[in-house]
């Protein structure tokens, strides 16, 4: 066997294999995948880019896949290629939509500029498409070593809310994965380091607190992860999870696409979403190359003589350096915390962008947590492709070692070594091999508190609708393959015809118990999508029941409905899963 690490990331897909042998090193898996039309070569990572071509857009074989002859969709470098200079056929993003509680995730909603008539897809089918075809690649390369007898981890962002994680694992399943663990990004670029270095103990020993700061394509993500002696073993332990922070690379793309708009002949809508994914490329081409001094950027004419109205742009590292620096990771005071803008009474459809961009203030944040305290890391590890600028990292390092001097503490230092695009992928692979064959591991658990919500029994009064409270049902921090029954309680369940639950979450109350109940939902717990369904049962009964969590191995979230009713009367021994879902009614069992 062995074990498979996937990184489904907003911007590139990662892929890292590990054998059964402990002390072999994760190796990479280059995929293969279409550059040009017609030309297909093994990539160190594919680019989570879908598009959609019109018919007859391309000549017979020029899409063909050594499994798979003329796709109806394209994935890879040339949809990413191809879809910077067709507008309203890319898909991107993906990932981020499917965190988006304010999208219907399991519609056709992707591309959301695309013109009348254009085909659509869900966040649900691109990320779909994205994991098929590394596992048709993984097949076609190793047709002795099927993926369906793999152990495959695929990883998600630590800050995604359960609803996220189980569609992520929905993409995966419907891709053919069969029994995918989840895993949170932070721990796996965390876990690539603990592969890479035997020596970690030495490097990191007793009350180190770790920071792990992950700046991907669509999100930013933090976490600490503590180190302690028990006896005499070091264990380690995710201790925080920051809010799901949509700023990463998309906003970065975005800034540098108005630098350089600067110097071009202006720009219609469709050229500058052009030129923003063009962008895209640029920077990372120069953020992979440490002796690229600059990148072109080429947009087609709109009008009858395209060749010759070809707009010709370029980006230079400095540029990009200079404005990633400034622009995201500003020099900050730590109790400065982000801007929060008034919004517009109408929006363009889109994602939530955070309104402010500066990386630097959401640390400030995450590390003042709800106690207000400054948390004070002594280590930091980087993650994520925009952070080969040194200078990003050095910013990064600057600021937060100006806060720990504040607080009279030592300065920390970094954790290096790694391979910041890849080591999502590879701390996969290493963790799946761990997970089989023993070794170190993160405790970490559920990263949220969940609760659902219970109405309270009142008489009605007319104009107040009856008041919700919140039960506590996962605690943070409950481990995989645990389960909890809510104690001494006892509730009414509505079977038989349509009823909504409410599902809440925080990020930050991680002292809430199972059973505890909230009389009053505080702030800090943010209420997921409602849950629409009608559980199987005779039509407008009630039902007593106790409540039951349980994590399943692979991560994933179940919350039971177990009948109270005495043995030998009609719903003895039945029991009914709740699951969180997105805007669809379905029957339960």
């Amino acid at each position: 066997m062995r074990f498979l690490g996937i990184d489904l990331g907003t911007t590139n897909c990662g892929f890292a294999q590990a054998g059964e042998d402990a002390q072999g090193a994760v190796e990479l898996f280059a995929i293969p995948q279409l550059v040009t039309p017609g030309e297909v070569f093994a990539e160190p990572l594919l680019e989570s880019a879908l598009y959609l071509p019109r018919e007859g857009e391309f000549a017979p074989g020029q899409l063909d896949l050594p499994w798979e002859e003329a796709p109806a969709r394209l994935v890879g470098r040339l949809a990413a290629k191809r879809g910077a200079e067709s507008l309203g056929r890319l898909v991107t993003s993906a990932k981020s939509w499917l965190s988006y509680t304010g999208a219907d995730r399991t519609a056709a909603i992707l591309p959301v500029n695309a013109p009348e008539g254009a085909p659509r897809v869900s966040p649900v089918e691109a990320s779909q498409a994205y994991l098929e075809h590394l596992k048709d690649a993984w097949d076609f390369t190793h047709p002795e070593e099927p993926f369906a007898e793999q152990q495959v981890v695929l990883t998600v962002p630590a800050s995604f809310d359960e609803v996220a994680r189980q569609l992520t694992q929905k993409s995966a399943e419907q891709a053919g994965f069969r029994n995918p663990v989840l895993l949170e990004e932070p721990q796996a670029a965390f876990y690539a380091w603990l592969e890479r270095h035997d020596d970690w103990r030495e490097r990191v020993g007793p009350g180190a607190l770790i920071l792990v700061i992950d700046v991907g394509g669509g999100t930013t993500d933090f976490t600490l992860i503590t180190v302690s002696d028990r006896g005499g073993n070091l264990e380690l332990e995710r201790v925080a999870v920051g809010d799901h922070l949509l700023l990463g690379g998309d906003n970065m793309d975005l800034a540098l696409a108005h630098s350089a708009a600067q110097r071009l002949p202006k720009l219609d809508a469709l050229q500058f979403q052009s030129l923003w994914q063009q962008c895209r490329l640029a920077k990372e081409a120069l953020l992979s190359d440490a002796d690229a001094k600059e990148a072109p950027v080429t947009l087609l004419g709109r009008g009858s003589s395209l060749i010759g109205g070809t707009i010709r742009g370029k980006l230079t590292r400095d540029e990009v350096e200079t404005l990633l620096v400034d622009g995201f990771f500003p020099v900050v005071k730590p109790d400065e915390m982000p801007e929060r803008r008034r919004k517009a009474g109408l929006a363009e459809v889109g994602l939530p962008y955070e309104p402010d961009a500066a990386v630097t203030r959401h640390l400030a944040r995450f590390l003042r947590g709800a106690s207000g305290d400054l948390a004070c890391p002594t280590h930091v590890l980087f993650n994520g492709g925009v952070f080969q600028a040194g200078h990003l990292r050095e910013r990064v390092m600057e600021v937060l070692n100006g806060w720990l001097e504040a607080e009279g503490r030592q300065a920390a230092r970094a954790l290096e070594g790694e391979d910041l695009m890849h080591a999502v992928a590879r701390g996969a692979a290493h963790y799946g091999r761990v997970r089989r064959q023993g070794g170190v591991r993160i405790r970490g658990g559920v990263a949220h508190t969940y609760y659902i919500g219970i109405e309270s029994a009142m008489p009605a009064v007319p104009g107040f609708a009856a008041p919700m409270k919140a039960l506590t049902v996962v605690p943070f921090g409950m481990e995989e393959g645990t389960g909890a029954a809510v104690p001494r309680r006892e509730f009414a369940l509505q079977v038989g015809e349509p009823a909504e639950f409410r599902f809440f979450s925080s990020a930050v109350r991680k002292t809430d118990e199972v059973g505890d109940l909230l009389d009053e939902i505080p702030p800090e717990v943010e209420e997921l999508a409602p849950m629409q369904v009608c559980l199987e049962g005779k039509e407008g009964q009630v039902v007593r029941v106790a409540l039951e969590t349980h994590v399943t191995e692979t991560g994933v979230l179940e919350l039971w409905c177990a009948s109270q009713a005495p043995p030998g009367t009609e719903n003895a021994g039945k029991r009914w899963k709740l699951e969180f879902q997105v805007r669809e009614s379905k029957r339960s069992k």
